[in-house]
């Protein structure tokens, strides 16, 4: 049985927290290290976690918001040097079945793969795809469109298939990848770090992702950040999420240094300012019109 580090950052996470701890523990493939790594919570979330007497749990306690980054390479290195065959990033408000290690760590040795994610539905909406894979394109800047976000899962999208990126709210690797690809980039802190990991991961050409649709794991959209309020079709988006989102998306595709990149940053303003005027995502006042600008500007400067 190969040994997993099992990576995880949590940030109040306390009314998400128990469900995941569950799921984790009872995984049939036990021989993992969970490493939670808390970006100084003020809720009750290092109370409830250590409750827990499992002496597989390592619980890293930061000293200030390190943003996910930052988090999830703290994790990363802790199971390198633990000697961790394989590592899953995985999210906190999540809840998925028993076998999900045991599922996803075969598959990755049938397929001959280095990565290797399950297909991600909403939670409460649990007959919701959140992700079912996606392809690069170069010409829209390498964007992470979802395949079946959205849509009802009728098993329409229940085959095994090879992709360019998958959330890091789950996806399961070989040690191997981040020894030839390195570390996140820490300057995301939060969005766009696991879209320029798996960027760079498809630029070298070595490692191969799969998608593997038959896990039952569900997201808790935005259950960490409240990124959105309301309901998975119905929602707006909050400050913090605009801020984060928008610089990151700049930042992201000036970092590809390449024609594509810069077509979309210009695009990317037309569409930015588009939408915050008819998408209905977001809250249509001065003050986010101004955050929309600001965020923009500073992802050019990062």
């Amino acid at each position: 049985m190969k040994k997993i580090g099992i990576v995880t950052i949590t940030y109040n996470s306390a009314n998400v927290i128990v469900p995941f701890m569950e799921c984790i523990l009872h995984q049939t493939h036990s021989h993992f290290i969970l490493y939670i790594i808390d970006n100084i919570s003020s809720d009750n979330t290092i109370t409830i976690l250590e409750k827990y007497k499992d002496p597989r749990i390592q619980i890293i306690h930061n000293a200030l918001n390190v943003g996910v980054a930052a988090g999830n390479n703290q994790g990363i290195k802790k199971a390198l040097e633990d000697n961790c065959d394989e590592i899953l990033i995985i999210n906190n408000d999540i809840e998925c079945e028993y076998t999900l290690l045991e599922k996803l760590s075969k598959q990755m040795e049938v397929l001959h793969c280095s990565l290797i994610a399950p297909k991600m539905m909403y939670y409460p909406e649990t007959k919701l795809i959140w992700w079912a894979g996606t392809k690069f394109n170069k010409r829209n800047g390498c964007m992470t469109n979802h395949i079946g976000i959205q849509e009802e899962d009728k098993g329409q999208y229940d085959k095994i298939q090879q992709m360019d990126y998958a959330p890091t709210c789950c996806v399961l690797m070989k040690k191997d990848v981040v020894e030839d690809i390195g570390l996140m980039d820490e300057k995301y802190f939060a969005y766009y770090d696991d879209t320029d990991f798996f960027y760079r991961i498809y630029k070298q050409g070595k490692h191969k992702l799969y998608y593997y649709p038959f896990v039952h794991f569900y997201h808790k959209v935005g259950g960490l950040s409240n990124m959105k309020e309301g309901n998975a079709k119905t929602f707006k988006f909050n400050n913090f999420y605009i801020h984060m989102f928008t610089r990151n998306h700049v930042y992201y595709l000036r970092k590809q240094k390449n024609f594509w990149g810069w077509i979309n940053i210009i695009y990317f303003f037309f569409r930015l300012n588009l939408r915050f005027l008819f998408s209905g995502k977001y809250h249509r006042n001065v003050s986010t019109f101004i955050l929309l600008q600001k965020s923009y500007f500073e992802g050019l400067f990062m």
